[in-house]
């Protein structure tokens, strides 16, 4: 049994689900290497999620469509290294779940096998029935309605979901489907506040927010945004805890100066030999 395993504190997901009947909201950010994970992990992030994000924030893609099975489960498998508390979820990209439900079974299994302990897809409708597969055959599954970046060409974009009426009651009755189909929780992406929280009270599992306003289980973040890496200005709904752009540039500005002026390295940075006494 591995360490995170026997860990009292390992967070799974029944604990997750335990955490909204107890009114405890849930913390989570996306990681996608050791790193970052073990910095999230023993910060006390609950759920830490490998996401297709990456292809903005690690590969510089405009949208998340470009990045595939081998890159998702390399990013995992870095990640899980860095994880002994928090849940890890796996976000299976684009068409490795949609085609088939063998095909998503046999793709969530490679995310297990990379040390993810559950994996997320967008969508309901034609996806239920590998939703409900996957739940049978062990594997957890968090779902994710409103804003789903992979059919960001069908939304026309990146824009606020459920306006109207009709939209909500569909998001509504999606959010039962998934929740009845085995799904442990669930992502509202860019949905107004007030659906949010009518879906929220409805749903027996927890939901994680991101723009969704204050009243999901949780929140998630993609790290990037909330670490303020980038200088473009950050969207609505995520707020900034730091601006590590200006403060790698400063750094990295510094070493330069000093490596171009002979400056670095000094003597407190350089080895000698035996006989100068320096080891």
């Amino acid at each position: 049994m591995s360490k995170a395993q026997s860990s009292p504190d390992k967070l799974t997901t029944v604990r997750i689900v335990r955490k909204k009947a107890k009114a405890e909201r849930i913390v989570c950010l996306t990681a996608y290497d050791y790193p970052s994970a073990r910095i999230l992990d023993e910060a006390g992030v609950d759920l830490i999620l490998v996401g297709d994000s990456a292809a903005n924030v690690i590969y510089g893609m405009p949208t998340t469509l470009t990045i595939g099975m081998d890159e998702m489960v390399y990013h995992t498998r870095a990640v899980a290294a860095g994880v002994t508390r928090a849940l890890l979820v796996a976000d299976m990209p684009f068409l490795s779940y949609q085609v088939s439900v063998e095909q998503a079974v046999a793709n969530a299994g490679r995310f297990l096998q990379a040390g993810a302990e559950a994996v997320k897809v967008e969508g309901a409708g034609p996806i239920v029935p590998a939703i409900k597969r996957l739940v049978e055959l062990g594997i957890p599954v968090m779902g994710h309605l409103g804003l789903t970046p992979q059919s960001v060409h069908k939304l026309g974009g990146y824009r606020l979901q459920a306006r109207k009426a009709e939209d909500q009651e569909r998001l509504v009755a999606d959010a039962r489907a998934l929740a009845e189909a085995g799904c442990f929780s669930l992502v509202l992406e860019k949905v107004p506040a007030e659906v949010a929280k009518r879906v929220s009270a409805e749903l027996p599992i927890p939901t994680i927010g991101i723009g969704a306003g204050p009243d999901c289980d949780g929140q998630v973040l993609v790290l990037h945004d909330m670490l303020g890496m980038f200088d473009t200005p950050p969207l609505k709904f995520v707020k900034q805890y730091a601006q590590l752009a200006g403060d790698i540039r400063k750094a990295v500005t510094a070493y330069a100066e000093e490596v171009r002026s002979g400056k670095f390295p000094d003597e407190d940075h350089t080895f000698h030999t035996d006989r100068q006494g320096q080891g």
